[in-house]
């Protein structure tokens, strides 16, 4: 943790302001920097109670230009937001590029608030801190610069400062219940604290303290510490980002056994339509059944859809919601990033869409992209791929530990099949706006694609989201093993 910014030294008036002055222009530089970058700034502010967070904080806000700043303040979880996992409300907060979000409260705010008297109740906080870790150091991976504030006072000034305001009508107000608990509770919380910024004290989101007994050097210092690590994060990344990715020439696999596993699926299943049609009535119902229990059990159904250009997920998708209420589901066609998705990290468009509990989300197409076209295509850094199967695999966890189920299917087709389907596409009427010259180019690219696959099979295949590979040349046959597997995986899961 960085030491203390700002002393118990008096500043004359004249001598703050000229130091305003300065820092004002140099915010503004900082701001301009910041919108020609990919940077965005994640400010956290935290600390002991009457530390003045909230002064500094507007201090500052008449310091910046307000355009470009976020300020956000959460309270307790809406019915909305304790529906979903419980990052997604601050996913959904996360400034995009060139803008500063300040976090008043953060993910931060409750554990802060614990009184720690025991080990079990220790053990539970650094669960919590692992996830703050992981998360963090997902937002640093991104180039977003985390600054992590803590506003410090000590035990008497603390005192000294909540009988100041409550001897006096007008700002009497200020002090709340809250504050006189946290005073007396001193102690308690503070080795709470010192274990929490210990512990979450990391490269790429360092903690900076703030010593804020004078209010001046306290203002001075916070807006001062936001300049010094946006100048070094600056340099650090205009040096790393003097040229852009670029296509890799050949695709090397992480994990042959991926595409081993791949390469020996049984493509050759058959299934006539008078077959068909007498099962699937049956898993039809049986699907029906067990998303009904998922949705009175309030358990999220979250199905993920990937697989080769013309291997049929449209159409496994249209049989698997002919057996969910139409109110009850929503279909994701993922497709290009937007501008705006582009300016945030990869998964902030995923955490977006994700449903209330009871509900269910089906992605056509999904956060795999990452490692599959992205990779292929050059679109982002080896470095950002490889780091990717990692964050896929906490996001899906975190998803399983919110209660959801999470199913997985790769449709997997020849490259003869594939060429058979072009080529209907592109002869009937109906079916045109289905092809294009992106198809014809990816089928170019089928063995790196199998590449990429297999390392996607092998890296990501966990046990709260298994992949299911769908042998998929007989549609027929594809469509039903989706029914079948999807009834069966929900109906385990609410057994679990």
């Amino acid at each position: 943790m960085a030491k203390a910014s700002g002393s118990s030294t008096k500043l004359s008036k004249k001598a703050y302001d000229s130091k305003v002055s300065r820092v004002r222009q140099d915010l503004i530089n900082l701001q301009i920097d910041l919108q020609e970058s990919r940077t965005k700034i994640v400010l956290i502010l935290a600390g002991v109670e009457g530390a003045g967070r909230g002064a500094a904080l507007n201090t500052l806000m008449g310091w910046l230009d307000p355009r470009n700043v976020e300020t956000i303040a959460v309270d307790e979880p809406s019915n909305e937001e304790s529906e979903r996992p419980f990052m997604w409300r601050y996913w959904r907060s996360l400034p995009s590029s060139g803008r500063i979000g300040i976090f008043v409260d953060s993910w931060y705010t409750q554990t802060l608030r614990e009184e720690t008297d025991s080990r079990k109740e220790l053990n539970k906080l650094d669960d919590e801190l692992h996830r703050i870790r992981h998360f963090e150091r997902l937002l640093a991976d991104s180039d977003t610069l985390v600054i992590k504030l803590w506003f410090h006072l000590s035990k008497d000034d603390q005192g000294q400062r909540l009988e100041q305001l409550r001897g006096d009508r007008s700002t009497a107000w200020r002090v709340t219940d809250h504050q006189v608990r946290a005073h007396k509770a001193y102690q308690r919380l503070s080795r709470t604290a010192e274990h929490i910024l210990a512990e979450t004290d990391r490269p790429g989101a360092r903690w900076d303290t703030i010593e804020s007994l004078e209010p001046k050097l306290r203002n001075l210092a916070f807006a001062q510490t936001l300049l010094r690590r946006f100048r070094a994060h600056h340099r650090r990344i205009s040096k790393r980002n003097q040229s852009g990715p670029v296509k890799p020439s050949r695709i090397v696999a992480l994990r042959p056994d991926g595409r081993q596993r791949l390469l020996e699926l049984p493509l050759d299943h058959t299934l006539t339509s008078r077959a068909y049609e007498n099962k699937r009535e049956k898993w039809l119902g049986r699907l029906n059944r067990a998303i009904r229990q998922a949705h009175e059990a309030k358990r999220t159904v979250v199905f993920v859809f990937e697989g080769q250009d013309a291997a049929g997920k449209g159409g496994a998708i249209r049989r698997l919601t002919s057996a969910v209420d139409a109110r009850n589901y929503r279909i994701i066609p993922v497709a290009k990033p937007t501008d705006e998705e582009k300016k945030h990290h990869y998964l902030w468009r995923f955490w977006r869409q994700l449903p209330r509990d009871g509900r269910v989300v089906i992605f056509d197409r999904s956060w795999y992209g990452r490692v599959l076209v992205e990779r292929i295509e050059g679109f982002c850094y080896p470095h950002e791929w490889r780091r990717s199967f990692a964050e896929i695999n906490d996001f899906e966890e975190q998803l399983h530990d919110h209660g959801s189920i999470v199913i997985k299917y790769w449709l997997q087709i020849s490259k003869d099949v594939q060429l058979e389907r072009f080529r209907s596409r592109e002869t009937t009427p109906y079916k045109q706006h289905k092809i294009n010259d992106e198809d014809w180019r990816n089928r170019k690219q089928w063995s790196a694609y199998e590449t990429a696959v297999g390392d996607m099979l092998a890296l990501t295949d966990t046990a709260h989201a298994p992949w299911s590979l769908i042998p998929a040349n007989n549609k027929r046959y594809a469509r039903l093993e989706v029914l079948r597997h999807a009834a069966k995986r929900i109906s385990a899961a609410l057994q679990e």
